[in-house]
């Protein structure tokens, strides 16, 4: 308890250097560095890692952070996407991987920061969440628990950026969740569902679509399983307005599902491709799906 009572001090008591700028620069360069050699994950106390958190999280949200990543030379507009921090716990049977993305290069400042600050609330929340949950495991002497956390870009054009994070638990079982953002980089822009198409018809074109999808797999492969109306689980029925998705390399609007929510678990996360000919006069134009 006293390394879970000595972690919220840590979070409370972090001090941010004065010499921001070459901080920043700093922490920029030896990020890229390590991407590029073999990845050696330290294993720290939960104090050092939240400790760690505070600082990478202060840099990210700051003002001045945005500055310095036009003032390095020879990064210009371009976006990039990097680790800026890997915190990795260990203690007996419990087990924390947190790794945390940044965003560096987009012209809207207050959008760049406010992915990168919510990028590193999501970690600092599931390690605040996971210390609460092993001090009461601990109080009773028995529980296993570790959680996993990393990102993947799907996508990275001229003009697109679709970035997935993902969050595995492993505790009696595992479950996976996903998130997705998709940026216009060229106009820096959050691109949003809704944000894509004229009015909400697109909810019943794209559920229709996805539930006569479902029932063509299942036909052709009896190991595909989606929910249906059992008195247990509830079929699938549509979309919420806001469903997750991402856009593809090439202009295809991907519709995800987590683990869970409209299959079985052994499915894992679902995606469906939503084809292009049945949106396009639902869209407001084809500059992102075509």
């Amino acid at each position: 308890m006293k390394k879970l009572e000595k972690l919220k001090k840590d979070y409370d008591e972090i001090e941010i250097p004065s010499e921001l700028e070459g901080l920043v620069k700093d922490s920029i360069r030896q990020a890229k560095l390590a991407q590029k050699k073999p990845k050696r994950v330290k294993k720290w106390s939960l104090a050092s890692a939240a400790a760690a958190a505070i600082f990478v999280g202060s840099i990210n949200v700051s003002p001045a952070w945005a500055q310095s990543m036009s003032s390095i030379p020879g990064l210009g507009a371009i976006v990039e996407v990097f680790t800026v921090q890997k915190v990795a716990i260990d203690e007996e049977t419990y087990q924390a991987n947190l790794t945390t993305p940044a965003i560096e290069g987009l012209e809207n400042s207050e959008l760049q920061n406010s992915l990168n600050e919510k990028y590193i609330e999501e970690n600092k929340v599931l390690l605040e969440q996971f210390e609460q949950e092993i001090a009461g495991m601990k109080e009773i002497g028995e529980g296993h628990l570790g959680i996993d956390t990393g990102y993947e870009v799907i996508t990275d054009t001229e003009q697109l950026l679709s970035i997935a994070r993902y969050e595995v638990e492993i505790g009696g079982s595992a479950s996976m969740t996903m998130k997705y953002d998709t940026v216009d980089k060229e106009n820096s822009v959050l691109i949003t569902l809704p944000s894509l198409f004229k009015d909400d018809q697109y909810i019943d074109v794209i559920s229709s679509y996805i539930s006569a999808e479902m029932k063509r797999q299942m036909a052709v492969d009896e190991e595909i399983s989606y929910f249906t109306s059992d008195g247990i689980t509830s079929e699938f029925s549509t979309i919420k307005p806001d469903q997750k998705f991402y856009i593809t390399p090439t202009n295809k609007l991907i519709i995800a599902f987590d683990e869970y929510e409209v299959a079985a678990g052994y499915m894992g996360v679902v995606t469906f491709e939503i084809p292009t000919n049945i949106l396009k006069d639902l869209l407001v134009s084809d500059r992102y799906i075509n």
